[in-house]
């Protein structure tokens, strides 16, 4: 097989050295690669394809008038001369590909574009790094992806903790997010969407993305923090979850006909944890967690037709945690009659 040669011009954007140029879409396709979250595994950072996006575009690039923004690759650094660059000193460069070593250059943000159009010919604008390490691939995606219309949001949470250095100080309610999504005792552990390929045979109950943000309620309104680190924090959070999972084990083990473990549920529950911080501190316990939260099953209807359902945003939210603090004073009542 012959060498792969495109001529394109080099220089700089910003403080990164790239190199810009032209090429059929079928040719950027054969030399390019995606590089898709695995959530086993945690490798690769990017969104799953999304195939009715991808031929959106086919559709739409054939039409007479279309256009695109240039597509952004990374050239990785690879073992022996997969590619060679040369460069004669104008700005103007030679990037030479050998097409047996395979894909070389990485979809940074182009992979729904050009997903579709490997038998298209169509020339296509392309810009691409040189030589970026993943995780400074990662951050590019990040920064480029984050106002990105339909993007999800626990897919940029998950890069955001790849790429810190302090995790539990910085971002306290992601940190504790993360290990309930990784801690084996956890029954959130691999129950999580984050975006990426999803792992076979796992149930989904929530985003991490919506974890986060309840965990965000619970830290808010508890202030724990103000008196425990936030890994003991972690551990109370986790303490509560176990306790869930057993106390309302019938609605949490059927997350499809139940709310219990979708938006609202979740969102309620980390603020029914915080009430139960601010009344028993460091005398709350999984065990007395678990006596509680058993009393207050017995009288919740965690099903889509019942008193939860419709219930969505803000508002939703607080009519939720409204009927299960009223459900918990009225127990208190009976209990004391």
């Amino acid at each position: 097989m012959q060498p792969i040669e495109i001529k394109c011009g080099s220089g700089r954007s910003g403080d990164r050295r790239v190199l810009l140029g032209f090429a059929p879409a079928s040719v950027l396709h054969s030399i390019s690669f995606t590089d898709v979250l695995d959530e086993r595994s945690g490798t690769g950072y990017q969104r799953r394809f999304n195939s009715g996006h991808s031929l959106d575009f086919r559709r739409y690039i054939r039409e007479a008038g279309s256009t695109t923004i240039p597509l952004t690759f990374n050239l990785r650094a690879t073992a022996g001369r997969a590619w060679t660059l040369a460069e004669d000193g104008t700005g103007a460069a030679r990037l030479t590909i050998d097409p047996v070593a395979g894909p070389v250059m990485a979809q940074v943000d182009c992979q729904h574009r050009l997903g579709h159009l490997a038998d298209l010919d169509i020339e296509l604008p392309f810009m691409c790094f040189v030589g970026l390490t993943v995780e400074e691939e990662m951050a590019v995606f990040t920064v480029i992806n984050r106002k990105a219309k339909g993007l999800s949001r626990s897919l940029l949470d998950f890069h955001d903790a790849r790429l810190c250095e302090d995790l539990a100080n910085d971002r306290p309610e992601l940190f504790i997010a993360l290990c309930l999504s990784n801690d084996p005792a956890s029954p959130w552990c691999g129950q999580l969407d984050v975006g990426g390929n999803k792992v076979s045979g796992m149930t989904r109950k929530a985003s991490l993305r919506t974890l986060q943000k309840a965990v965000r309620r619970f830290l808010n309104r508890s202030s724990i923090l103000k008196q425990r680190s936030v890994e003991e924090a972690a551990r109370v959070v986790l303490d509560f979850w176990i306790a869930v999972s057993i106390a309302m084990r019938d609605d949490w083990a059927r997350p499809r006909g139940s709310l219990l473990a979708k938006g609202v549920g979740v969102y309620a529950l980390m603020d029914i944890a915080a009430d139960m911080w601010r009344e028993s501190g460091s005398a709350l316990t999984r065990d007395l967690m678990i006596a509680y939260l058993s009393d207050l099953a017995a009288d919740v209807n965690w099903s889509s037709d019942g008193p939860f359902k419709g219930l969505g945003g803000e508002g939703g939210v607080a009519a939720a945690v409204a009927l299960l603090r009223g459900i918990r004073v009225q127990q208190t009542i009976r209990a004391a009659a």
